[in-house]
């Protein structure tokens, strides 16, 4: 149900899933089920709306283009995994950091990876602090989070962990216009461009006005930036 699911829908939008990978979603749908059981991973478990909502959602980038081969990409409060895990299975050529503050979900990421057979660096720390980090300062080709916050305190916590020509991706819903306005001095301070929003349909879901919001890097973020933890969020830029 899960793979044939996730396989046929990806198809519709323009990726074709390996059986193996289709059988990855399977598994990864079983472990969030038992995971959930420990700790709130996610409200949504119900297969069809599972698929759709994490799976094929956290595939945008991919049916869109949107991803390099070997990009180094960073998926911020990844919480349960997505979008950065959906993408790792469809494309495991990339190479990924998961970031969140919550260790708990850290430890079920790492167990997911190891059940998948996949890999991925897992780095336990507030999204305000990893990126004045001198490893990860300014060093990855996209930066991405989905269901995290508004633009502005997205773009603080994103763009000062992307390379110049390197571009932050954001999730968002029929509101993007009205957040993109107010994120205009946000990207300005932080050396981001703007595109236009990219919509996107995911199979069955009509209904569902989903776009990405992509912010090209630039200029080099000043290093006051991301400001000290839960800053960007009490006060955006």
């Amino acid at each position: 149900m899960i793979s044939e699911r996730v396989q046929q829908g990806a198809l519709q939008m323009g990726i074709a899933l390996t059986p193996e990978a289709a059988e990855r979603f399977a598994l990864y749908h079983a472990l969030l089920v038992e995971g959930n059981a420990r700790m709130n991973l996610t409200t949504v478990l119900e297969p069809e709306e599972a698929v759709d909502r994490h799976f094929l959602d956290s595939l945008a980038p991919v049916a869109l283009g949107l991803l390099p081969q070997g990009a180094r990409a960073v998926d911020v409060g990844t919480g349960a995994g997505f979008p950065g895990i959906p993408l790792l299975i469809a494309r495991p050529d990339l190479r990924l950091t998961l970031v969140d503050s919550l260790n708990k979900r850290l430890e079920f990421l790492r167990d997911v990876l190891n059940r998948l057979g996949l890999s991925a660096e897992i780095v336990h720390m507030r999204a305000e602090d990893f990126s004045h980090q001198a490893a990860h300062r300014e060093q990855y080709d996209v930066a991405m989070a989905r269901a995290l916050a508004s633009l502005s305190p997205l773009m603080e916590y994103l763009l000062p962990c992307v390379r110049r020509e390197g571009v932050a991706i954001c999730w968002k819903g029929p509101g993007v216009e009205e957040e993109a306005a107010a994120a205009r001095r946000a990207l300005f301070l932080l050396g981001g461009k703007a595109r236009e929003p990219l919509p996107y349909a995911i199979p069955h879901r009509d209904d569902w006005k989903h776009n990405l919001f992509l912010v090209d890097k630039v200029r080099p973020t000043p290093k006051t930036y991301p400001r000290k933890a839960g800053t960007p969020t009490r006060n955006p830029l």
